[in-house]
């Protein structure tokens, strides 16, 4: 298949190019409408209690925790006096009549009840839904921001909660994504000069990294026409673009050059490096999209954007590698070494003298090594132990974003987000009163309201104000609970987990955002187990069916593990314990997301078995060849160890431009990343690797003989067999160069 793929390449070499060229246009172009197709959210379970009754709320009941809140600031520092609360009136009477506004809560239209005003008097709370679709919701934020946002006089507005919240996301997003392209395309491309010392050769990786990006977005665009698709897989879909498809190209470009320098005719050259390198590619690419494919298994729409977009990009960097590149370096020939770069000297032939040197060492105290190795691992993955988890908030954004500001005004000045509960199926009063009076007994509830009047501590406190009505509806009744805690707290999931444990002779679905974490949490524990599963019997298979092994992808697996645990390690030592909070510019919750660990475990261990293949397929190659281990590891190390690490410190200064985002979690995503990939590269792959497989011994490619049948018939040849010396049926004699 790659021999038939590298002679097409090399005889229709133009009309590659053109029809390559067309579909990466018309990819370009349906592509950019992804960024207004995809959506926010997707956090929650849709089949949770927590989700049901949401939708419940809004499509039946037409109610639901407000998803406004303007926080009103008396400039005199007395919302009740007459100029204030002229303008509080005012500014209310306009958010109600502002279009996509359904309900409206306000301190000045209510009969300025106490719990609506801070305790100092200086600030007041209006409260108001806005409804409709994504996209609607966010033209009504923008609309009431725009509006009365900012000093009115004698009152100053600041505008929060969940929507502006959101809002906020996908703004800082795009400024974030601008921002990491700007610092990763120069970067990369000054990498890739000191790699090729050439401009020719370092300017295709980059190119096939915007084809294979633009590409990625118009996958995104198709399936968000579908199904909901996540507006973070957008910074997925730039970094792993660019990133894998400078990786393939490296290898790719690499060999080539190998294969000229070793005097076959260009033609020949782009055939052979199609049917070794090409191969490698293609097959470290299902790799990867094998374990992003596991994401797919979730129920949150948040983790499955990432399997779409995770291998959708895959395999378009794998077809712009194997399929747009060779044709590139098929009419380019000998012109890929041009406008070489002055005082940039390669090393000699056969590969890194230092890298073979480096292996060497490692050969000699292969015990010593692994020992300090799994040591150091082990140390960096001792956090992971305290590991707490979340979902996102408003904190997550940056200390000045105005909407942040606000929500955390309004939960400091007026208390925490309710928790809403719909009660489904026919329920009489006094049943009604009763659960409220035992909901606010539940240890950190502050009151309890209900369409019947406020309950706390056990007692009726008040009967019903003027806002009771709206618990009320013909479609049935809801009722709200006030805790006294941080809404993403392990406190505030008690307080959940104790009002789902009332007994009551209806059902009472708990609503709002500690409710949706709780069901987040049991949704994804659930699956991850069948999800790591998955990865592992996959990844074990296909490094099976290619290296005919059986020590060798056990042995890849548990490195693998071992490297993520210690990325995530470092992860919740930075951002749940709040470590270099200051220099990089965040805010620790003291908790972890709880969807990102699952997302940089999947995509790091795809990214890991990636070099994995990388360094393995030129093992074998060279164990085939010579039937000596030693000789296999240290050719393998010193052929691949340039390609592996430049590959990876391309592709960690991709992530780590992203880590330079403004958003909590994509910050600790492209760190995270950025530092599994370097981890794997310059610890595990340079030292574990090498010196666990000089231990094995022959016994790295060992496999009992019924194993031994089932690869000579299912088996991947990974060598690719006898590389070929023609460019079409006539033979031709290798044309020798210098």
């Amino acid at each position: 298949m790659f021999t038939a793929l590298g002679r097409l390449v090399v005889r229709r070499t133009k009309l590659t190019l053109f029809v390559s060229l067309a579909v990466v246009v018309l990819t370009a172009v349906l592509g950019s409408g992804a960024f207004t197709a995809l959506k926010n959210g997707g956090f929650d379970d849709p089949s949770s209690d927590s989700a049901r009754a949401r939708v419940i709320l809004e499509k039946e009941l037409g109610a639901g925790s407000p998803n406004l809140l303007l926080v009103v600031t008396a400039n005199g520092g007395d919302v009740d006096a007459p100029e204030a609360a002229a303008a509080g009136r005012a500014l209310s009477q306009e958010l109600t009549t502002t279009a996509g506004i359904d309900e409206v809560t306000s301190y000045w239209l209510l009969g300025s009840p106490p719990p609506l005003r801070s305790e100092s008097g200086g600030s007041a709370l209006v409260m108001a839904r806005a409804g409709g679709s994504e996209a609607e919701v966010e033209a009504t934020v923008a609309r009431v921001q725009d509006s009365l946002e900012g000093d009115r006089g004698a009152v100053t507005v600041q505008v929060g909660g969940s929507a502006a919240v959101d809002a906020a996301l996908g703004h800082t997003l795009e400024d974030d994504l601008v921002r990491a392209e700007l610092i990763a395309i120069p970067l990369t491309l000054l990498l890739l000069l000191i790699v090729f010392r050439g401009v020719v050769a370092a300017l295709l990786p980059l190119l096939v990294g915007v084809a294979a990006v633009m590409g990625a977005f118009f996958v995104l665009w198709a399936f968000a026409q579908f199904t909901d698709v996540s507006v973070f897989s957008i910074n997925l879909v730039t970094a792993l673009g660019i990133g894998l498809a400078i990786d393939y190209s490296l290898l790719i470009v690499s060999r080539f050059r190998e294969e000229l320098k070793a005097g076959y005719d260009p033609k020949v050259a782009t055939i052979r490096t199609v049917e070794s390198a090409g191969r490698t590619v293609v097959f470290s690419g299902v790799t990867v999209a094998v374990a992003l494919l596991s994401l797919i298994a979730f129920p949150m729409f948040f983790l499955r954007s990432f399997a779409y977009a995770g291998v959708g990009v895959v395999l378009v960097a794998i077809a712009a590698s194997v399929i747009i590149l060779p044709a590139v370096l098929a009419l380019l020939g000998h012109r890929v070494n041009a406008w070489r770069l002055p005082g940039l000297r390669r090393d000699a032939e056969g590969g890194s003298r230092r890298w073979a040197a480096l292996a060497g060492g490692v050969l000699r105290r292969p015990g010593l090594v692994t020992g300090t190795a799994v040591v150091l691992l082990l140390l960096l993955s001792a956090p992971v132990l305290g590991t707490r988890f979340g979902n996102p908030d408003a904190r997550v954004l940056p200390a000045d974003v105005a909407a942040r500001q606000a929500t955390e005004a309004a939960q400091r000045d007026f208390g925490y987000e309710a928790l809403p509960i719909v009660i489904k199926g026919a329920a009489e009063r006094s049943d009604i009163e009763a659960y409220a009076q035992a909901a606010s007994r539940v240890s950190n509830v502050t009151e309890v309201d209900t369409r019947y009047g406020t309950w706390a501590g056990g007692q009726r406190t008040a009967g019903p104000g003027p806002e009771a009505e709206r618990y009320a509806t013909d479609a049935g009744q809801w009722l709200e609970v006030v805790p006294a805690v941080q809404p993403i707290s392990s406190e505030a999931e008690n307080v959940v987990h104790d009002l789902r444990a009332i007994d009551a002779p209806f059902d009472a679905l708990v609503s709002g955002s500690t409710a949706e974490l709780v069901d987040t949490k049991a949704g994804i524990t659930s699956v991850a187990p069948w999800a790591a599963l998955w990865i592992a019997v996959a990844t074990f298979a296909l490094l099976f069916l290619m290296f005919g092994s059986l020590l060798v992808p056990l042995k890849a697996i548990v490195l693998n593990t071992l490297n993520l645990t210690a990325m995530l390690g470092a992860m919740v030592w930075i951002f749940q314990d709040g470590n270099l909070s200051e220099l990089l510019s965040f805010t620790s919750t003291g908790l972890t997301d709880v969807s990102m660990p699952l997302l940089m475990f999947a995509v790091a261990f795809g990214l890991s078995m990636d070099y994995e293949v990388f360094l393995l397929a030129r093992m074998k190659e060279e164990y085939d060849r010579t039937g000596d281990n030693e000789t296999a590891i240290v050719s393998g190390i010193a052929n691949t160890g340039p390609i592996v690490t430049a590959a990876a410190l391309v592709l960690s200064i991709t992530f780590f431009a992203f880590g330079t985002a403004g958003v909590t979690f994509m910050k600790m995503f492209g760190l995270g990343l950025g530092l599994a990939v370097l981890i794997d590269a310059f610890l595990v792959r340079a030292t574990l690797v090498p010196a666990l497989m000089k231990m094995a011994g022959r016994a790295n490619w060992w496999a009992p003989a019924w194993a031994r049948r089932l690869h000579e018939k299912a088996g991947i040849d990974e060598t690719g067999g006898t590389l070929s010396t023609t460019t079409g049926p006539a033979a031709r004699e290798p044309q020798r160069v210098g």
